[in-house]
């Protein structure tokens, strides 16, 4: 590792002031949040809710720092005659804020940076996935009432816990929507809640885990071509209407009478495409809502479901690289649990979008070629100098951060040169050692 780059890692800490962020999340967006939930933003108060969204983006960039930390280092506290904050006033700053406001910051930010990325596609698709993920709080009373704990016949799980369910656009993992309640609330309810922001001409990948014929239907009717895709489930019952071509079947799917008492407009069967291929050795099945042929080659549409752990590759960014894999979250109540998860979505984004901006500047490289780790690291520690440059020179820097994309674009996937197997479970018991032969003689 070169010295700039050692350099350049153990500088990451080092907190700033967050307004060099402003060419990327415009203040004007931020002031007119605040004032449709009817936020006031008094400048007379040590702790201004516009900057307090800026100390919620912080909480998620510099993970190893603690709330009041954050703030006390950064320049976001007004001058007053004790700068010191103390950790009741963070408090009551963040239930001011509250978390609609944050939530309305991710909405606006998403919908604004996904129309200017120029995203590839397949057959004039765009590629989303959906997926859930769980995120652990802290035990408090508060939300323990709130939150649900995962259980087995063994043991409960010893924090509450937070099922989200995210939209993500699989080429750039830009954010579109997410759902998130209590981990005992249904993924696919979870799902139900994203239809609303499904874009138009696009193909959005779900796990089998997501199969529900009044979730699909929802999703496919929602837009123009809004199509979707997920392995067949086994034990799924359906009738072929006709062969396509050679494992290439249009099927029809019938519909359960409790899902049409659910959604009224839920017709008693789907029809959909079912196509079988081997990969690897292994027949794998894949349904979807692409029935023509014509215009979505079968050959293509078994391979397009890997693309699909693209979304897993980002909640491991998250969980691993932002959080440091400090996996409970900080806020011990749960209206600023809410705060604190959008907060987390907004500053992943706000990487995301900047690698979309360097990706741009290489010929054939899509955002999600490049290492998030490297690249994340070296965008904060390069915003965060901001402050301490001309204002002349800040576009020169921001410049630099697109020209040096290169160096952290991905050389490729390594293959498993040994198959995985399955760990021997342990026994309760123990097992004597077998004597040595020799010995018996």
């Amino acid at each position: 590792m070169e010295l700039s780059e050692a350099l350049a890692r153990t500088s990451i800490n080092r907190l700033t002031e967050f307004h060099s962020l402003a060419d990327v999340l415009e203040p004007d967006v931020i002031q007119s949040c605040l004032e449709a939930n009817g936020v006031a933003t008094l400048r007379k108060r040590k702790l201004p809710m516009d900057a307090m969204i800026w100390t919620v983006i912080g909480m998620a960039l510099f993970r190893t720092e603690s709330v009041r930390q954050l703030i006390n280092k950064l320049d976001i506290v007004l001058p007053q005659e004790v700068d010191y904050v103390a950790r009741s006033a963070v408090t009551q700053a963040r239930k001011k804020l509250g978390s609609d406001v944050v939530r309305d910051v991710f909405y606006r930010t998403a919908q604004t940076w996904h129309e200017r990325a120029e995203h590839p596609h397949w057959c004039g698709l765009n590629l989303y996935g959906v997926d859930g993920v769980v995120w652990r709080t802290p035990d408090s009373m508060e939300n323990s009432a709130a939150f649900a704990r995962t259980a087995n016949k063994a043991s409960q799980a010893g924090y509450p816990q937070v099922r989200m369910v995210c939209l993500m656009e699989l080429s750039s993992h830009l954010l579109i929507d997410s759902a998130f309640d209590s981990v005992e609330v249904n993924e696919m309810n979870l799902a139900s809640q994203l239809v609303a922001s499904i874009p138009d001409n696009s193909l959005t990948l779900f796990d089998k885990g997501f199969y529900s014929l009044g979730l699909l239907h929802d999703w496919h009717s929602k837009g123009h071509n809004t199509h979707w895709l997920l392995p067949l489930k086994k034990g799924t019952q359906y009738e072929v209407v006709r062969n396509l071509g050679k494992q290439d079947k249009l099927v029809k799917l019938s519909t359960s009478p409790q899902a049409r008492k659910k959604r009224p407009d839920l017709p008693q069967t789907l029809e959909a495409r079912l196509i079988t291929r081997k990969v690897k050795g292994k027949e794998v099945s894949i349904l979807t809502s692409m029935v023509d042929p014509l215009v979505y080659p079968g050959a293509e549409i078994v391979d397009l479901y890997a693309h699909r752990w693209e979304i897993e590759m980002g909640y491991r960014e998250m969980k691993q690289h932002l959080l440091a894999s400090r996996f409970t979250l900080r806020s011990n109540l749960p209206e600023l649990i809410h705060q604190e998860l959008w907060g987390l979505l907004l500053a992943y984004n706000l990487i995301r979008y900047k690698m979309i901006l360097m990706a741009k500047s290489l010929k054939g490289v899509f955002p999600n070629q490049l290492s998030f780790r490297d690249a994340s690291s070296h965008i904060i520690y390069k915003l965060t100098q901001m402050p301490i440059y001309a204002p002349g020179n800040v576009p020169k820097l921001i410049l630099d951060i697109e020209r040096n994309a290169s160096q952290f674009k991905l050389e490729g996937k390594r293959e498993r040169s040994y198959p995985r197997v399955l760990k021997v479970s342990k026994n309760r018991y123990p097992v004597a050692k077998k004597k040595n032969a020799a010995l018996l003689k």
